[in-house]
């Protein structure tokens, strides 16, 4: 093995990468170092990922802890620890982070750090996911030289693992978002398209369309929110298997103004034209979305849950709903609609408490953990 400068990311999938970790891989690069990449190519992006001079490796990685593949993607890391030697090694996604954290102790590897863009055991998680997911991460403790957490509830169990603060515990801001990208001054014109009046209120949510981002607690508000304020549109951005469910329910209940975009690639010129965003979760570890609103100057309202908490301060640039309280959802929403000046006033507060997650910011947080643990 030579003695080469190099490093390894490793995720369960290569659109984890490529959607969030981009800026760190070359930051790497451009200190000199050979990037390399370990993930699952079935989700898709890969190609973004080599596109930038990485080396990638295709490793069968299951989401799930349970699949017999997560086998074979344990023979073929062995494989390739015996054939390089990496400095340094960044993992993320918790079954990926598993494996790839076991096999580099096993083979002598450089040091290890992971990134917990939110554990599987929180407050209110079923008892099976303490039992199977806080388990492993007590058991991978001795194999991992750093923890990386991005809010406050994980940074606690950060320390109840055992890890100890500013020596292998930190905390960073997220992934960082580019403030910069978020600045539209010309017009978005989306609600041109959707036939949105200019005065009418658009509450955007942005989420992939599954069980956990619980759109339904909107849509069955809905009624009672336009009972209030009929001028209101709900603009749906984004893909995923609870997508015909969703489409069903608006249809059989007969919901006005609710609008499906599918999957865009102009979340900007989206968050430009809407008046309040929302993300209703039941889990989160720091949601991207809500980020990107921030940085729009939006007001939000959100589920009082980890990570989301972290970035909406209540009655300051937005509210904090608990999850399934039906009349604080409603009161929330209304107070926002009918309202022009507090949601002016409480975008600016979100365009205030954005600035520490800038991705500029970040970068620096990151790269001082990584001087820690490699030779520059």
């Amino acid at each position: 093995m030579s003695k080469e400068k190099r490093v390894l990311f490793a995720a369960t999938v290569y659109s984890h990468l490529a959607a969030f970790h981009k800026p760190f891989i070359r930051l790497l690069q451009e200190k000199g170092y050979e990037v390399h990449v370990v993930a699952n190519p079935n989700h898709g992006r890969k190609e973004e990922i080599e596109e930038m001079g990485v080396i990638c490796w295709d490793i069968p990685f299951s989401r799930s802890p349970y699949q017999l593949s997560n086998l074979k993607a344990v023979r073929e890391l062995l494989k390739l620890f015996q054939k390089y030697y990496f400095d340094l090694i960044h993992v993320h996604t918790p079954v990926a982070a598993f494996l790839v954290r076991y096999t580099a102790k096993k083979c002598k590897q450089g040091s290890v750090l992971y990134t917990a863009h939110g554990f599987h055991f929180y407050e209110g998680a079923p008892i099976q996911n303490w039992l199977i997911y806080y388990t492993a991460e007590k058991l991978a403790r001795k194999w991992t030289d750093g923890l990386i957490v991005i809010n406050k509830e994980d940074y606690n169990h950060g320390q109840r693992l055992g890890f100890r603060e500013k020596e292998s515990l930190f905390f960073t801001h997220g992934v960082g978002v580019s403030l910069e990208q978020y600045n539209v001054n010309e017009d978005a014109n989306v609600r041109e398209q959707l036939g949105i009046k200019k005065n009418d209120v658009v509450v955007t949510y942005i989420a992939e369309l599954n069980h956990n981002k619980n759109h339904l607690f909107l849509l069955r508000n809905w009624k009672k929110i336009l009972q209030y304020n009929s001028n209101v549109h709900c603009v749906i951005v984004g893909k995923g298997e609870k997508e015909a469910d969703l489409k069903k329910y608006v249809k059989q209940n007969h919901l006005e103004n609710i609008h499906f975009l599918g999957f865009r690639n102009d979340i900007p010129m989206i968050l430009s034209d809407s008046d309040i965003v929302t993300l209703l979760s039941f889990r989160e570890g720091l949601p991207r979305c809500i980020m990107e609103a921030m940085a729009s100057g939006k007001p939000l309202v959100v589920t009082n849950i980890r990570g989301s908490r972290d970035l909406v301060k209540h009655g300051v640039n937005g509210f904090l709903v608990d999850l399934e309280d039906n009349e604080s959802l409603i009161e929330s929403f209304v107070k926002l609609i009918n309202d022009k000046k507090l949601r002016e006033q409480m975008g600016q507060a979100s365009l205030n408490e954005i600035q520490p997650y800038s991705l500029t910011n970040v970068l620096h947080e990151i790269q001082k953990i990584y001087s820690r643990f490699i030779r520059e």
